[in-house]
Formats: C-alpha cells, structure tokens, sequence
C-alpha cells in the first residue's frame, strides 16, 4: 500500500522540467513584447516626423506659391514678402515673413507677423537654401535638410515656385519698387 501512495505525485525531475520549458516560453513571450514596443516607438518617431515635414512642405509651398519676392538675408534665414496688402507699393512689415534655419541649421521656422512664431521642424541639421538665381530675382527656392528619424539620418528637399513674382516692380538694383503695375 505503501508504493501505490507515492506514484500518484510529481517527482522532481518532472518538476523541474516543467519549470525550465515554463521559463523558456515565458522569456521568448517577454522579448516578443519588448520587441513589439520598440518597433512600435520607432514608427511613432519616424511617423511624427514625417507629419512634421508634410506640415512644413504645405507651409513653405503655399507662402512661395502666392508671395511676390524672396530675399535671402544675412546669416541662414530668407525673407518673403507674401503681397502688397494695403496697396500702397510698398513693403510693410506687415507683409513680411522669415524663414529661418538657425544659427546651427538645426532648425526650421516660420517668422509671420500676424501669427508670431511657427516652429515647422524643431530637430534637423544641414538646412540650406538653394535660388535658382540671385534673390530678389530668383523664381526658384530650394529648401534642403537632414532628419535622423529612427536613428537613420535621411535627407529632405522641399522645392517652390513663385505664381505671382514681382520682380518686374523693381528698380535695377533690386533694392526699392519703381512701378506700381501690379
């Protein structure tokens, strides 16, 4: 009666083997997890700031699209002068906005008078302005950049045209407007 008693248990190498594939399936669980989030953050880094981009694009296409002239200005920023709004032929500083790279071209930003400061994208390097020839004369804008999005440095390009180019009210220095054919 003895022996019948104790057959009915678990001996201990059954136990332990039972703890060992326990403890395997639950690390491969816990990497799987881990693995999940960290796919997951990583498209959140990069999802964000591709939404930064697509902003700024919109932002900086639709201020060239329907300005008159573009300056660019001492240092790394770029001066737009978005229309003559009280007729009057000259530029106001009403009717200006910066664009503005940085001291370090780190950055990306909007100046405007009635809105204040935009800040399109906070975190990139490299930014640089391209005309297609000297500003105010210049049709053309080229705004190129660098974003590490997921630890990978990627390179940006956002390229505008003018509609509505002024540079017809200009005298031949370029410096002041000598029409008021608009």
């Amino acid at each position: 009666m003895r022996n019948t008693r104790y057959k009915k248990g678990f001996t201990l190498v059954e136990l332990l083997v039972a703890l060992i594939v326990s403890s395997i399936i639950l690390a491969a669980v816990a990497t799987l997890a881990f693995a999940m989030s960290s796919a997951k953050d990583a498209t959140d880094d990069t999802d964000s700031k591709q939404a930064q981009v697509r902003y700024a694009t919109m932002r900086i296409s639709e201020l060239i699209r329907h300005c008159k002239l573009i300056w660019d200005t001492a240092g790394s920023d770029i001066t737009i002068w978005k229309a003559d709004a009280d007729g009057d032929n000259t530029i106001d500083s009403d009717e200006i906005v910066y664009i503005e790279a940085g001291e370090d071209a780190d950055y990306i930003q909007l100046r405007e008078p009635d809105i204040g400061l935009v800040v399109l994208i906070p975190k990139c390097s490299n930014v640089q302005f391209h005309f297609d020839v000297s500003p105010p004369m210049s049709k053309f804008l080229s705004i190129s950049f660098d974003l590490i999005e997921s630890n990978v440095s990627r390179h940006y390009q956002i390229n505008n045209a003018l509609r509505g180019w002024a540079g017809n009210l200009l005298s031949a220095d370029g410096q002041s407007i000598v029409s008021d054919d608009d």
